[in-house]
């Protein structure tokens, strides 16, 4: 049965994203799903594999960024799916909250504390950042960047490092301030011991890059 539902699962987010834009469609949802059973299979403690699964695969359904900001469409859609499939409202509500509390932009609410993170959401929020970082994590910015016709670059606008999660939202700045708003900080944001060691690499392949790309912007390479 859980093999099935994984299954329908997955056949359910890549219908659901077809077409969806390219930093947060079906190969992110792999990419991501990937990370977590990477990482949840070096994790000792106690957790449920199954809402790991069902949590990274259902965590970007329905991204309020491409719901005018609607952070209920993606609970309620996972919801009424798993609902479908008779899972167990326990394990139902698991999920949901995996998605509720997986955003980065959560972390920026004024009171915002991790508090007692459930490992399951622990996992999952480190398979999903590793994703936003590394190599993939750079094509990932400048495809969203293109996406809402942002500019990679402006030297006179500097990043924001005091915003609160409005205005991360409502933010429209260029693609290189978002390596210093969110992508550079994540490194020392994640959770579980596999996750930090594989951040630590992706963290510096960033920083060279960055390193290159102010080298070709100023004509010095």
């Amino acid at each position: 049965m859980a093999g099935q539902l994984i299954e329908k699962t997955i056949a359910f987010v890549k219908e659901t994203l077809a077409g969806a834009e390219g930093g947060h469609d079906w190969f992110h949802i792999q990419r991501v799903y990937n990370n977590s059973q990477m990482i949840a299979a070096q994790e000792t403690g106690r957790f449920d594999a199954e809402v790991v699964a069902l949590g990274a695969l259902l965590h970007d359904i329905a991204d309020a960024k491409f719901h005018q900001g609607d952070e209920t469409v993606g609970p309620r859609v996972a919801r009424t799916f798993l609902e479908g499939q008779g899972v167990a409202e326990a394990k139902i509500a698991q999920v949901v909250y995996i998605i509720e509390h997986i955003s980065f932009k959560n972390s920026l609410a004024k009171g915002y504390t991790e508090g007692d993170t459930p490992l399951e959401l622990q996992i999952v929020r480190d398979a999903d950042r590793l994703d936003a970082i590394g190599a993939i994590g750079i094509g990932r910015a400048f495809n969203y960047g293109g996406f809402k016709n942002r500019p990679m670059h402006d030297p006179d606008i500097a990043p924001n490092l005091d915003m609160d999660k409005e205005a991360y939202k409502k933010s429209n700045a260029p693609t290189i301030n978002h390596f210093y708003e969110k992508l550079l900080l994540l490194k020392d944001r994640m959770h579980t011991e596999s996750g930090k060691r594989l951040a630590q690499a992706r963290h510096e392949y960033m920083q060279g890059f960055l390193d290159q790309f102010y080298a070709e912007w100023d004509g010095k390479k």
